[in-house]
């Protein structure tokens, strides 16, 4: 995020045109460098799937909460929301001047622009190799979910093996890498994902949990807002998943 603030200043606008970059369609227009509040487009679709992705740590919360010295709600409630405030300022931040620095011609990996024209920038390639690590070691904690989901769902009827354990965990990895290897674009994926799990995850399934626990009337205003967020969360993603199918097939 910082290193995307500071390099605001290292680009001008209009974008200088380069060979390196026509797939960006670059103009010298002045008007290309004035900032819109909103801005309505085919691409709008992938908006509220990604940032759904973006705040989606639900796998994360029971193994942290385990780690705890003295594991209790009240804490658990501290550790929550300063975590998802501190993400909430990073991508806020990066999000902002990485818009008034490309403005409508931000790239759906946001790194990538400031590689095209600064490609031998130290701090670029510094961040790129600390993202790598950073993404290295978060497959773990996110496998870790993953593969107990596909041995309860699949393999709970069989013992605990070791053969199972493995091939399950390759299986993953494999799906993975084939997915990094050949999907065109990163917003395809946040897109399908975020529409799909992160909408049940971040609406659907906490509402469905609390009217089916909760014992209280269903006229009270806590059942009405639960239903309210279920219903949110299916209109979202069955809009945003038709828009991004739509979006393909025109493409």
């Amino acid at each position: 995020s910082l290193q995307i603030m500071i390099k605001k200043w290292s680009i001008p606008c209009p974008l200088p045109p380069s060979s390196a970059i026509e797939t960006l369609q670059v103009s010298n227009s002045t008007g290309d460098c004035k900032a819109k509040l909103f801005h309505l487009s085919k691409e709008s679709a992938y908006a509220i799937p990604t940032m759904a992705f973006s705040f989606l740590c639900h796998t994360s919360v029971l193994p942290i909460y385990c780690e705890l010295r003295s594991p209790s709600k009240s804490r658990m409630q501290n550790v929550t929301v300063t975590g998802i405030g501190l993400s909430f300022v990073i991508y806020f931040m990066s999000a902002l001047f990485g818009y008034l620095t490309f403005y409508d011609k931000v790239d759906s990996e946001l790194l990538q622009g400031y590689s095209r024209y600064l490609p031998h920038d130290i701090v670029i390639m510094t961040v790129k190799v600390a993202i790598l690590f950073a993404v290295l070691l978060t497959v773990p904690l996110i496998h870790f979910p993953a593969r107990k989901a596909v041995l309860m769902v699949f393999f709970s009827h069989l013992p605990v093996s070791w053969i199972c354990h493995i091939l399950v965990t390759l299986t993953l990895n494999t799906i993975v890498v084939l997915f990094a290897m050949y999907v065109p674009d990163i917003k395809n994926v946040f897109g399908v994902v975020g529409s799909t799990t992160s909408t049940c995850l971040l609406f659907v399934y906490p509402g469905l949990f609390y009217l089916k626990l909760s014992r209280e009337d269903f006229l009270s205003p806590q059942k009405l807002g639960a239903c309210a967020l279920v219903i949110f969360g299916i209109c979202v993603g069955l809009l945003s998943l038709v828009l991004i199918i739509l979006n393909w097939i025109d493409q």
